[in-house]
């Protein structure tokens, strides 16, 4: 796919997607919604991938929709079913993946690798959905974030109000959804929306540098694994999780990722996963 809306990047197993509209604070287009989910399903099919990095260019990681996009919804003249572009490939789509999960924004979860968000500044509204939906969020100690949609006359959207309480509890998160108010990167740690506050120079190196972690000494079939029964167990109860917990791990004993990890802390060397 010809980008111009991000920037999509592989090195050393990692895939770094970034928004690159940094004159508008990375604020979100139809174009950019192709852009973003050809790139989410390019690097969850390649074998050179094991974790994926999104952050922003400039200041900004996503200032939400783009208000030339807003205009077009309230004068009718955006069709909502055109986000992706034709002959799209849809991540996290395949046969066994639940609907929750194949939703327009909800499909990160299903996306069979890890995915970091590396939030380097303002993450609203829509930019705030994206950057809950990755796994794991790092933000700069220059990052806001905020709901936005009270006071666009909107509601929480695309699964926010599933989300964001499973992040930082019911109160808090209708906290931020009725006041829309604009919090900073200190206080998101605090209530759970973010797991890390580092410098803001600092903030790729340091999430580049977890990332390469995962994609070196963990297994990624494992990962992969621990993803789905993650999110698939918040749709479940511990019954049915367990039990599905220990068939996967029935099956791990014979793979070459479970050898591989027994042997190498045996002989007390790095790991060399293949995901098989």
């Amino acid at each position: 796919m010809d980008y111009q809306e991000i920037v999509f990047d592989v090195a050393d197993y990692i895939a770094t997607i970034t928004l690159n509209r940094p004159e508008k604070l990375n604020a979100w287009t139809m174009r950019m919604e192709a852009e973003y989910r050809h790139a989410m399903a390019d690097a969850e099919t390649r074998d050179d991938v094991r974790v994926i990095i999104v952050t922003g260019a400039g200041r900004g990681f996503c200032a939400g929709a783009d208000m030339s996009l807003l205009s077009g919804i309230q004068g009718g003249d955006i069709e909502l079913d055109k986000a992706q572009e034709q002959g799209m490939a849809e991540p996290g789509a395949g046969p066994d993946v639940k609907d929750d999960f194949q939703k327009p924004y909800t499909f990160p979860l299903a996306v069979n690798k890890p995915i970091i968000a590396a939030i380097n500044g303002h993450a609203m509204g829509l930019g705030l959905v994206h950057a809950v939906y990755c796994d794991i969020r790092f933000a700069s100690d220059k990052a806001k974030f905020g709901t936005a949609f009270s006071q666009r006359g909107l509601i929480a959207e695309h699964g926010l109000g599933w989300m964001l309480p499973r992040l930082v509890g019911i109160e808090n998160a209708l906290d931020l959804l009725y006041s829309a108010r604009i919090i900073d990167a200190n206080e998101a740690k605090s209530l759970g929306l973010v797991s890390r506050v580092v410098p803001h120079d600092e903030l790729l190196d340091r999430a580049r540098e977890y990332a390469t972690h995962l994609a070196t000494q963990c297994s990624p079939r494992a990962l992969g694994i621990i993803k789905r029964q993650v999110y698939e167990s918040l749709l479940t109860e511990l019954g049915p999780a367990t039990d599905i917990a220990i068939k996967e791990m029935f099956d791990s004993f014979s793979t070459e990722d479970f050898a591989e990890g027994v042997g190498s802390f045996i002989e007390k060397r790095p790991p060399q996963f293949t995901g098989k």
